[in-house]
Formats: C-alpha cells, sequence, structure tokens
C-alpha cells in the first residue's frame, strides 16, 4: 500500500494504543462513517503507536503492515464487534530500546533508549494527515500529548478498563469489565456455596481501584481491597469469616484489585520485565491472598480451617463484544471528536463530565491522577465502599 496524496477536506488518521478491550471498534466506525460524510479520508494506523513508528517513507514501499484506509464497508463489519481490528501495542515513541529501531533508523538512532518523535512527525507529514485521533489509556494519551506539543493536531478519546484517565467520568470498555465482572462473580457462587468456601476474585485496576468498587457497591462482592489503601489481611480474613458466617449458604466473597497492596507489602508482579512505559506484569495477589485467608480462617473461625477458592478474571472481561455501554459511548466519543475537528478545535480530549459528553485540555492527561477518592467512597474499616447521598452523583458513582 502507498501513501495517497490528501484529497477533499483532508486526511484524519485514528489508533488505537495499549490493551484491548470492547468498544475500540465502534469508536472507530463513529469517526469513519462521521469523517468519511463529511468529506475527509480516514486512514486506520496499525498497531498503534507501532505502526507510525515502523512506517517507510517511500510512495512504492509496501506499508500495509502500517497503515489502512478505512471505509464505510470496513468498519460497518468490525463496529459491531470487540477488539480492535487495527490492532495495538505498547510501543512508547519517545523511548524506543534499540533492538526496537526501525532497521532503515538503526544508523540515526543507536543508543539505548531512543526518541523517535521526529521520525513520527516525518511520517504523519508522509500520510497527510492533518487531524490524529488516538484512542487509549494515560500511556498512549500520555505520548499523543507530547506529539501535540509538536504542533500535531490531536484529538484523544480516552479507553481503560480501569476508568482512571484523569478528566472524563468514564473511559471506553470499563462498563463492560464492571458488567462481565458481576456476571462471573455471580456464577461462580454456586461453587463457593456447594463447599462453603470462601471466593477471591483478582479483577483489573493497577493503581484505581473503580473495577473492584462498584461490583461491590452493587452487591456483587462482601468486600473489596483496591490500590489506594493498603489493607490488613487479618481485618480482610475476620470480616470475610464473619460474613460467612452470617450467610445462610455458608460462604463469602472478596474482589481484589490486580494493584491492592498488603499493609507491609508493595505490588505484586509476575515477572519484573517491563513494557515500554516501565510497567511490570501485574499478577498474583488474589492467590497469595487465598493463600493468608485460608491460613489465618481458624483464627476467627472457632479453629477450624475454611477452604477458600481464588479465580483470576483477566483477559474473560477484555475480550468478547461491547455491552450497550460500550458500543453508545464510543459511538458518541468518535462523533464529539468530529465535531471538534469541524471547528478546527485540537489539543482535546473527549469525555463525559457530570454525566453530560463534553471535552478536555488534554494535558490534564499528564496533569494529575484519577483515583478512588478513599474519604468519600472507601470504608477502610470494612473494606467496602460507602456513600453518604446519591443526588446528583455521575452515573458511575465516583466521578472525576
Amino acid at each position: 500500500m502507498t501513501a495517497n496524496k490528501k484529497k477533499s477536506k483532508g486526511t484524519i488518521a485514528i489508533l488505537t494504543g495499549g490493551g484491548d478491550v470492547p468498544g475500540l471498534n465502534p469508536a472507530i466506525r463513529a469517526v469513519t462513517i462521521r469523517a468519511n460524510r463529511e468529506g475527509y479520508k480516514v486512514i486506520g494506523i496499525r498497531r498503534g503507536w507501532a505502526g507510525i513508528t515502523e512506517l517507510t517513507r517511500d510512495p512504492q514501499a509496501d506499508n500495509s503492515e502500517n497503515f489502512q484506509v478505512l471505509t464505510n464497508t470496513i468498519v460497518r463489519k468490525w463496529g459491531r464487534t470487540g477488539g480492535t481490528f487495527l490492532h495495538t501495542s505498547r510501543t512508547r515513541p519517545s523511548r524506543v530500546h534499540k533492538d526496537d529501531v526501525p532497521a532503515s533508523l538503526k544508523d540515526k538512532y543507536n543508543k539505548k533508549h531512543n526518541d523517535l518523535t521526529p521520525e513520527i512527525i516525518k511520517n504523519l507529514e508522509f500520510l497527510g494527515v492533518d487531524y490524529l485521533i488516538p484512542i487509549g489509556g494515560d500511556d498512549t494519551l500520555n505520548y499523543a500529548e507530547h506529539l501535540s506539543k509538536h504542533r500535531i493536531k490531536i484529538v484523544a478519546i480516552p479507553k481503560t478498563m480501569d476508568n482512571d484517565v484523569p478528566g472524563t467520568d468514564y473511559c471506553i470498555g470499563f462498563s463492560t469489565c464492571v458488567t462481565r465482572t458481576i456476571n462471573m462473580t455471580n456464577m461462580m457462587r454456586t461453587s463457593a456455596g456447594s463447599h462453603e468456601r470462601l471466593l477471591v476474585i483478582e479483577v483489573f485496576g493497577r493503581y484505581a481501584g473503580f473495577t473492584a468498587m462498584l461490583p461491590t457497591m452493587v452487591g456483587a462482592a462482601n468486600r473489596c481491597v483496591i490500590p489506594e489503601y493498603k489493607f490488613e489481611i487479618e481485618k480482610l480474613t475476620e470480616l470475610l469469616i464473619e460474613d460467612r458466617r452470617r450467610n445462610p449458604s455458608k460462604y463469602s466473597v472478596a474482589l481484589v484489585s490486580e494493584g491492592a497492596m498488603f499493609k507491609s507489602g508493595e505490588m505484586i508482579f509476575k515477572s519484573q520485565e517491563k513494557d515500554a512505559y516501565g510497567h511490570a506484569k501485574l499478577g498474583g495477589i488474589g492467590d497469595l491472598i487465598a493463600q493468608k485467608l485460608k491460613e489465618l480462617s481458624p483464627r476467627y473461625n472457632s479453629g477450624k480451617k475454611v477452604n477458600v477458592a481464588s479465580q483470576r478474571l483477566g483477559y474473560l472481561v477484555r475480550g468478547g463484544d461491547p455491552d450497550a455501554v460500550d458500543s453508545i459511548a464510543p459511538m458518541a466519543f468518535g462523533n464529539l471528536a468530529l465535531d471538534l475537528v469541524l471547528k478546527g478545535i485540537h489539543g482535546r480530549m473527549v469525555a463525559v463530565r457530570d454525566g453530560r459528553y463534553d471535552n478536555v485540555p488534554l494535558e490534564i492527561v499528564t496533569g494529575k491522577k484519577k483515583l478512588v477518592d478513599i474519604d468519600e467512597y472507601y470504608n477502610t474499616e470494612r473494606l467496602r465502599p460507602h456513600y453518604n447521598v446519591f443526588e446528583l452523583k455521575p452515573l458511575f458513582i465516583m466521578g472525576t
């Protein structure tokens, strides 16, 4: 595939970065259909920032692995599905390891880590891109904000199952994650009850506990532990044993954010290998909590040990088709992005604020963290969500 000259009003490029979530394809669909109708050509950058990083600036080169022209026919099929048909990566163009530098650039960029931003800018110019619409979490959008400072016209769309992108009440993928967490937790109750066990379920949430908080708030679990508050395992054991005692079916359930930490400990990692953004892969806190609960259970259960079942939901909540909210919100986000493009506005991120669609400055992504407000929403004595009033709260309760 070769780069085509800019036609009509101009060219809009769209990419998806970071982890996949249900709702990405509906967003791509919305952007493409609206942009085509308004007279723009749409290019889909493949594999997130990797596609534009590895592009060959030669009209005769085969760049089909790096981008494709999007049409209504292409996106209509994919718009009903989960994941991202453009594919994704965790590439960070401002810090590319020397082994990952494209072969054509290795002579020029030969440090251990290299900032390829000048090449990214040239590659976007080669494609004739007027506006770039990246869809991603704080890592993807952090680099988008960096590009925005280099006069690239950016309109960003927030995506992450953790729902922790600052400046917006909602991120694509969050609703499906919560919906599946509730459904799967309820499904596993039958096994927990049959064996009179404690049930520990590990869910997404590296730094923010929203995906554990909301299911617990609606009754899917008795307790939850989240990254924002280091918990005491003895307290969690005592509470869960008491919950089990009060339950006629003799079981209780705890949701555990993957980034949760013991009072005296740190995050639990599968390995020390880190991605381009410095994140080691989390996983294992749920199993460790389950082990500790079993060991400590006799202390709170008249000397009798209670068996514990542990399950990590992981990709079960990430894969598959989007739910209703993750079909509607991405459609709206895509159209909001085009509203800004048509007004000539850039350096913004579309958002939901206080239950209404809006947009915010892109730099808000790097300006602060979006975490659960412990004082407002989390009872540290009971290890579960709490609230004072619901009046005028946003749809998903814990806003920006």
